[in-house]
């Protein structure tokens, strides 16, 4: 009796057969792709997934209503077609507002998660006050005399200050200086900074002045004043970090004294 032996690969073409997706199937996928992209087109036209609700967390009151009149061109329009990019550019430019993050909450609810800026000192120039951040923005102006504990940085007529801007070259430095403190501070509150091209100075409200050189190793130096103020504000003076391998204290703002480290071990 005769065997009948198939051609080499027709074996592999019937499996292919059997896999491949039959005319019903194909059409029945095509066809849920086509209600899904119905579906999605009338969600970006119609009024059934509109904005109508605007949830702003992580932001202080005052902050929040300001959060919110940025984004009150987003009210009435669809979720889906939201432009985010558009609406995230427009909350940061809200000089109180740091960064920003969306959610759409279906089917009615924008919530917006706030990272406020942080307020580390006051800018004072001539009559007029502003507020600066951690970021070096100037982020509000204020009535003088408001926010006494946050130290004050004295600018000439000459600096340019715009809402919402970054401050300018040294004044910069100075505020990148004290931010650092809002969160781990020294062990005296700092009054006043002054700061020049190569020189920045703390002036502690006793008068006390923290000198800390330049802008280089400024975590490092002010580790190290947390350490040596305690024992040498008893006193007046001025304690010198701007070298940290040779801090230098004195009980005048003239002589100089090296002082001793806190990891010293000599008697």
């Amino acid at each position: 009796m005769a065997t009948v032996v198939p051609a080499q690969g027709s074996g592999r073409r019937l499996e292919l057969i059997k896999l491949a997706p039959s005319a019903r199937s194909l059409a029945f996928g095509l066809a849920l792709l086509a209600a899904a992209a119905g579906a999605y087109g009338l969600a970006r036209g119609t009024s059934a997934f509109a904005v109508r609700e605007l949830q702003v967390v992580g932001a202080p009151p005052h902050v929040a209503a300001q959060v919110r009149t940025a984004l009150e061109s987003a009210q009435g329009r669809a979720l889906v077609g939201l432009d985010l990019a558009e609406l995230e550019a427009a909350v940061e430019a809200v000089p109180t507002v740091a960064s920003v993050s969306f959610d759409r909450a279906f089917p009615h609810t924008l919530a917006a998660a706030i990272v406020p800026e942080r307020p580390v000192a006051v800018l004072r120039q001539g009559k007029e006050s502003w507020l600066a951040a951690a970021s070096g923005r100037v982020i509000a102006p204020l009535d003088r005399g408001v926010r006494a504990g946050l130290p004050r940085i004295w600018l000439t007529t000459k600096a340019e200050l715009r809402l919402g801007e970054p401050v300018p070259g040294a004044v910069r430095r100075a505020v990148r200086a004290v931010a650092p403190l809002v969160r781990s501070p020294l062990p005296a509150s700092v009054a006043a900074v002054r700061s020049t091209e190569a020189e920045l100075t703390l002036v502690l409200r006793s008068g006390f002045e923290l000198r800390l050189g330049d802008d280089s190793d400024r975590a490092l130096k002010l580790e190290l004043a947390r350490r040596l103020l305690p024992s040498l504000l008893a006193g007046g003076g001025y304690l010198d970090v701007s070298v940290p391998e040779r801090p230098v204290a004195s009980a005048t703002l003239d002589s100089q004294v090296e002082a001793e480290s806190a990891s010293s071990t000599s008697p």
